[in-house]
């Protein structure tokens, strides 16, 4: 993009904190965020550093996402640069997170500061000052005296430690405290970190003020530095999506509609933050085709099936069929078909239209992301509607090569969230045999128990792509059958462009972004599957440089006519000499040599 580029694209931006991403193609380059998205952006069309001026060339376009506050935008831009690992972004290589506060999965819960919380842990976060995390924890255990020790201290004690002695816990390990009270503290701690700031802002400002009567002005002077935290603490970014303490993952949707177009924003959040967020595009014809195999608008009455909530009915029935529910959707208006809210409630998702507080706030945000024109469609979010599955961020492409059976190599590449992941880029060499089927059979069960034994240490994929069509896609589902591997899986046909599934083959529109999703990763599997077998065929071929006679030429010639050393070693006499450049002299040094 040149200057002129940077300012138009930067003049249809709006005036609000958020989050923008330079692309280039479907990568990633940079991930900025801002208190002024257009100003920001307009930045970058006089760039002062000769690597954000390149970065700048290189991009084609530039996507944005608003959000309520500059925090917001912060937060969000660590997680998408986390994930995204864009190449102009400064990353941390230890890619720790922000801190979170965790109660763990125990009868008897510890409290603890910490960026990695143990499975099953209730955690609330992140936050962005780690100092007023901490401030904030001492309050809390010195209020309602839960512990931190480790689950080593915890066990097999006869009395209690030093944190008795300070009162800062009230040591249930040796049962100075029933569990019965010891939740009911817990409790209380966690209203807190929900966004009941008067759990624990209230008694610090009783104790406060018993303090300075009783003139301890040291301590009313340390109770009022820990009240002006803890009042503070919700302020700054880390607020809880919800007011419900069981509400682990929240979406938040709101769709806009305009003409025969119909976008829906989800927002997603995890343990009270928001971690996520995409657009979706519903055409009319599908907007028009009631949710639950109900009755169908009519075609002529596009009017009633295009507003919003009819939109959000029909995004609803299909984003959420054959996903994993989160436990509650926060919804900008009421959908239009009550069957498909009863569907959502029968699942134990909580479904609601806040009309203030928190809730109310994230409602706005998910409208303000509907109603903004421009940025494309996420092609991410729609394979995974296409297939039925959760958003497949994570998609490993398999390909394999050789030459009629020799110098057999497969190849597993890796995209996230669209864009190429060449760290995570892996490849095999396989067994010599001209069957590709054995040969994909071959390679996915090798990533599949290296998966299970824990010796690959990516994580596991969303999506795996097999280049081929129906007979490699069996092999591929005959490996994970045979190793326990539950990853879902589909095939691309190179001739057709055809989408090989388990329940069927499938032929999608040309210019559907889904599909140039899967070509990508199919393209690349096989460009990294052939440059490895040219590499192994290289170092093959070196054997037939030793013998006087054969030059460059004459070996590419013998390869190709026999496919391997091994063959040209078996070969008669009569049949190298029928190989152009090989005369009598040549066959029977071949003969010797080999």
């Amino acid at each position: 993009m040149d200057a002129d580029a940077v300012r138009e694209r930067a003049a249809d931006l709006p005036t609000e904190p958020g989050v923008y991403q330079f692309y280039e193609g479907e990568t990633t380059l940079y991930v900025g965020k801002a208190l002024d998205l257009r100003d920001r952006v307009r930045s970058y069309a006089d760039p002062r550093s000769g690597r954000i001026r390149g970065m700048v060339e290189r991009a084609d376009r530039i996507e944005f996402a608003v959000t309520d506050t500059e925090t917001q935008a912060l937060l969000l831009e660590a997680n998408l640069i986390k994930r995204l690992r864009p190449r102009y972004n400064v990353r941390l290589k230890d890619d720790k997170s922000y801190p979170l506060v965790a109660f763990s999965d125990h009868d008897i819960p510890r409290i603890e500061v910490t960026r990695d919380p143990e499975a099953g842990a209730v955690a609330y976060g992140p936050f962005t000052d780690v100092g007023r995390v901490e401030t904030v924890v001492k309050a809390v255990r010195d209020e309602y005296r839960l512990r931190g020790c480790s689950d080593h201290k915890y066990e097999g004690r006869d009395r209690p430690c030093l944190d008795y002695e300070m009162g800062i816990c009230s040591a249930p390990c040796t049962g100075e405290i029933g569990a019965e009270g010891y939740a009911e503290d817990v409790a209380a701690a966690r209203r807190f970190f929900e966004g009941e700031t008067g759990a624990l802002a209230d008694p610090l400002r009783r104790r406060m003020a018993a303090a300075a009567e009783a003139n301890e002005f040291e301590r009313a002077a340390n109770l009022r530095d820990r009240l002006e935290a803890v009042e503070a603490f919700h302020g700054e970014g880390g607020e809880a999506v919800s007011d419900r303490s069981d509400d682990r993952t929240v979406d938040v949707l709101a769709a806009a509609v305009e003409g025969d177009t119909a976008r829906v924003a989800r927002l997603h959040s995890e343990r009270g933050q928001l971690v996520d967020r995409s657009r979706h595009r519903l055409d009319a014809a599908e907007v028009e085709e009631a949710p639950g195999g109900g009755e169908t608008e009519s075609a002529a009455d596009t009017t009633d099936a295009n507003t919003p909530a009819a939109v959000l009915a029909a995004f609803l029935a299909q984003y959420y069929a054959e996903r994993e529910f989160p436990d509650a959707v926060l919804l900008a208006e009421r959908p239009s078909d009550p069957d498909v809210v009863d569907w959502l409630e029968g699942e134990g998702v909580a479904v609601r239209v806040p009309g203030a507080g928190r809730e109310g706030k994230l409602v706005e945000l998910a409208l303000k992301n509907a109603r903004r024109r421009g940025g494309r469609d996420d092609p991410v979010g729609a394979l995974g509607d296409r297939l039925g599955l959760s958003r497949p961020a994570r998609i490993e492409g398999f390909d394999v090569s050789h030459a009629q059976g020799t110098a057999v190599v497969g190849s597993d590449v890796c995209f996230v969230d669209g864009s190429a992941e060449t760290a995570d880029y892996r490849r095999k060499k396989l067994t010599d045999r001209n069957d590709d089927y054995a040969n994909t059979r071959e390679l996915v069960r090798w990533r599949a128990e290296r998966a299970l034994d824990g010796s690959d240490d990516r994580p596991d994929p969303d999506l795996l792509l097999i280049d081929g069509g129906e007979g490699q896609l069996g092999a591929a589902r005959d490996a994970l059958a045979e190793t326990g591997w539950d990853v879902p899986v589909v095939a691309l046909a190179k001739a057709e462009e055809l989408v090989v599934t388990p329940t069927g083959t499938r032929r999608w529109d040309d210019d559907a972004p889904e599909l140039h999703l899967l070509q990508r990763v199919r393209d690349e599997a096989h460009r990294f599957a052939v440059s490895y077998h040219q590499t192994v065929r290289d170092e093959v071929a070196t054997v037939l440089d030793d013998v006087p006679g054969v030059g460059p030429q004459t070996r590419r010639r013998l390869l190709r006519r026999f496919g391997s050393v091994e063959n040209v070693r078996d070969a008669s006499r009569e049949d190298l000499t029928d190989v152009d450049g090989v005369g009598d002299a040549t066959a029977d040094t071949l003969r010797e040599r080999l």
